[in-house]
């Protein structure tokens, strides 16, 4: 069994929550500017999904850009934490509403509904008979900058660059709405559009590029194909910073890094029927694996699950309760409506693991190289790079 300790919770000082308030701020709108930005005329943010620091040292020598920077910033200032889950729905969440995993509510990438008692996906499969906006009604920066512009606070206007399936989708409703937003799936337009957009003084830029995340999902980071999206987009950002107004500032972060699992440590868990007694859904990710145990399951029938899981699994995860995680601060702040949503038992594996209910998932799952959603060293660790033309 592990003897592995719990990690605690997500950095509450430099987190994915910071970087939109800290933006804004430092074009003049009222938020806190925990980031510590220098006054601009305008901003882009750069949200590059599934770029780890972790990775970004080790294969540094494929972005020479990205890495003069981390060169040139005191290393305490050029990383920053995601948040748990460190996986996409959680991250982008938290970036766009400002808010802890616990108190946004998209607390993995398959979440429990408890009104509906049923799994919905927060991405790609999301099911709309649960409202987008009601499952997350907080306001979004963007939003909340919108506001403030029409009350004659500051002259701020937002705008998000993105692919064009995504200005609509169940995932920007619910935690990126309110920019204006530009569809564009070539990787080097988006950038064209961002740095056009730019030009605009006031303008707040949310520049997102899902290439280098792909890459790695299908191939793992470090990969060829991971290398040659790594060496494009650092050229995109160079090439982006040349064209830059000279008082633009811009920043670069991930949303989570990753981690390679090989084909046997991609488990069927659902294969051992003691794995799986007594749950009535399972949900979360492969590497944060979040379960719900049936309405009627007595307490020691929750134990004997525990136990199951932690004599197969325990010594590659942790293996851990919905209250352990929570004064872990596993979720951050956890509001009272969002507990229901956490799983009861929650598998996080500190070993390279990916752990499947194969009566769910997709045979064509199990082929993804690259994983992510637990809160190791290499999944949590995203850079926080800023910088202006010269």
């Amino acid at each position: 069994m592990s003897t592995s300790p719990v990690p605690s919770g997500y950095s509450q000082s430099r987190n994915l929550t910071h970087v939109l308030p800290s933006l804004a701020a430092s074009l003049g709108a009222n938020f806190h500017n925990t980031m510590q930005l220098p006054k601009a005329a305008s901003a882009i943010l750069l949200l590059v999904d599934g770029l780890g620091l972790e990775q970004l040292e080790r294969y540094g020598a494929h972005a020479p850009f990205l890495r003069s920077l981390l060169a040139k910033q005191p290393a305490a200032q050029t990383e920053m934490s995601a948040v748990y889950p460190t996986t996409t729905a959680a991250g982008l969440s938290s970036l766009g509403t400002g808010l802890d995993v616990g108190q946004h509510g998209l607390v993995g990438y398959d979440v429990y509904d408890p009104q509906r008692q049923v799994v919905v996906n927060q991405l790609g499969g999301w099911d709309e008979r649960t409202d987008p906006e009601l499952w997350q009604p907080h306001p979004t920066i963007f939003q909340t900058l919108n506001t403030q512009r029409g009350a004659g606070e500051h002259d701020i206007i937002p705008v998000a660059v993105s692919l064009s399936a995504f200005e609509t989708s169940a995932l920007t409703r619910a935690a990126l709405h309110g920019p204006k937003f530009i569809g564009q799936n070539e990787l080097t337009q988006r950038f064209v559009q961002a740095t056009a957009e730019a030009q605009r003084p006031g303008a707040l830029v949310y520049l997102y590029v899902n290439e280098l995340d792909k890459a790695g999902h299908a191939h793992g980071p470090g990969s060829d194909a991971w290398l040659e999206a790594l060496e494009e987009i650092d050229a995109n950002i160079r090439r982006m910073r040349n064209k830059l107004p000279t008082n633009t500032l811009a920043a670069v972060t991930g949303d989570h890094g990753m981690t390679e699992v090989k084909p046997e440590d991609r488990i069927d868990y659902s294969q051992d029927p003691e794995l799986v007694a007594h749950i009535a859904h399972t949900a979360g990710e492969p590497r944060m694996v979040q379960l719900h145990f049936e309405p009627n399951a007595t307490e020691s029938q929750r134990t004997q699950t525990r136990t199951a899981w932690q004599k197969r699994f325990g010594d590659r995860a942790w293996v851990i309760t919905r209250e352990e995680a929570i004064s872990a601060g596993w979720f951050g702040r956890v509001a009272e409506r969002i507990r229901p949503r956490i799983g009861e038992l929650i598998i996080a594996g500190h070993d390279p693991i990916a752990l499947y209910d194969g009566r769910r998932a997709s045979p064509h799952s199990f082929t993804m190289v690259g994983h992510h959603g637990a809160p190791t060293s290499g999944e949590v660790r995203v850079p926080w790079l800023v910088f202006k033309r010269p």
